[in-house]
């Protein structure tokens, strides 16, 4: 059998990262950055009011309370070049540009608030509340750098340096099928040996957390040629075909049939459990396709092991899987030597320290432990048992 870090690192090393494109701002949101962003401008570009109140001349603050005459209203936006000189003030909004000649901003709550004259009972040395220009950054320093996820913050500095578009590598268009006659969608009514399926709509929520884009193609009889059609219609708008069922060593293992005859995917043994028989390769020279196995746990750590890493790889990422952090075990564990186990757990932090928990059912099949987990524990292959306060690996889940 394989090991899971070898079957990943022959999935990535297939692998090409997707091509860049240019999208709009907002389109740009959840993608990865192939470029360098640098300010066209200083940020801000221009000396401002970090508080509503009044631009003054500290000089004329020395002696208190002390009423000076208001010769200007400074709204955030004016465009009118405007200045005060010695003995008078100017009333300003927060980020309107400070005028000519003041050198402080004495901020309205220590002021009468007057419009024609104010009285200001509390001073306020050289430089109180002023934003100076290029302060946060000065024209031409990087902002971004490429590789960089673009979130909101992203977002915004990349709009505060003036880009309208940005390349990117874009989310992964992600074709989740499910397989089997047995299969009808929740809220159909159900015949006798038929079950809702559960798979494509679980992993379609996995592959948005991981930042791709899913398309759940609804369940696909176990018929080869049906099959075989099916994804030869999803080759045109697809970067990734992710099936459930059907790989492993059944009479009615279609997919696993389907894809052997061309040779394109490659089944192995994976020493892992749940999800010991898996698939990858590339569609049509060029497209990957993940076969992971039906029942749900299995395909559930299946994709967070093998296909969250390649989604980021694809997008210019590591190929990481999910973050982990080391815990107590607060009970005795029980391991399987040549097999890397995947155990659904609480996962708590108390005291400065994590602790982890196993469910009571680790059943591949057993879909209402794992939507209560907060965490895997990770069980290496060489580890027969482990004492309860051993400290072991635990993959956080997604909440």
């Amino acid at each position: 059998m394989r090991s899971v870090s070898d079957h990943l690192a022959a999935i990535v090393a297939r692998l090409t990262p997707l091509p860049p494109l240019e999208l709009p701002l907002l389109e740009a949101a959840g993608t990865v950055l192939a470029e360098e962003v640098s300010a066209s401008v200083d940020l801000p570009p221009f000396d401002n009011s970090a508080m509503d109140g009044y631009a003054v001349c500290a000089s004329d603050l020395a002696t208190l309370p002390v009423t000076l005459p208001v010769v200007a209203d400074i709204p955030a936006g004016d465009l009118a070049a405007t200045g005060i000189g010695p003995g008078s003030a100017a009333r300003i909004m927060t980020g309107a540009p400070l005028p000519d000649g003041a050198d402080t901003v004495v901020q309205v709550e220590w002021t009468d608030g007057g419009a024609r004259e104010v009285r200001i009972d509390r001073g306020a040395p050289v430089g109180t509340s002023i934003r100076r220009a290029g302060d946060d950054v000065r024209r031409g320093d990087v902002v971004l750098v490429a590789g960089t996820p673009l979130g909101a913050p992203q977002i915004g500095i990349a709009a505060s340096a003036g880009r309208a578009r940005l390349r990117v590598r874009p989310r992964p268009r992600v074709v989740v099928m499910s397989t089997g006659d047995e299969l009808r969608d929740p809220g159909t009514p159900l015949a006798h040996g038929q079950i809702w399926d559960s798979n494509s709509f679980m992993l379609a929520a996995a592959i948005t957390e991981a930042g791709g884009v899913a398309v759940r193609k609804s369940f696909v009889r176990d018929d080869p040629d049906t099959v075989k059609a099916t994804l030869d219609e999803q080759l045109a708008h697809a970067d990734v075909v992710i099936t459930t069922g059907g790989v492993s060593m059944g009479a009615y293992d279609v997919v696993k049939e389907v894809l052997s005859r061309g040779g394109e995917v490659e089944f192995e043994k994976v020493a892992m459990r749940p999800g010991k028989p898996q698939g990858f390769g590339l569609l049509d020279g060029r497209v990957p396709i993940f076969t992971l196995p039906g029942n749900p746990v299995s395909a559930y750590v299946s994709f967070q092991v093998f296909v969250r890493p390649a989604l980021r790889y694809l997008q210019g990422l590591a190929p990481e899987g999910l973050p982990s952090v080391t815990a107590v075990s607060e009970t005795p564990l029980t391991g399987v030597v040549g097999l890397q186990q995947y155990l659904r757990a609480e996962l708590t932090f108390a005291d400065g320290r994590y602790r982890v928990r196993p469910a009571s059912a680790q059943g591949s099949h057993q879909t209402a432990a794992l939507a209560s987990a907060s965490g895997l524990i990770v069980l290496p292959a060489d580890v027969a048992e482990l004492p309860a306060g051993a400290e072991i690996e635990v993959l956080r889940l997604p909440s």
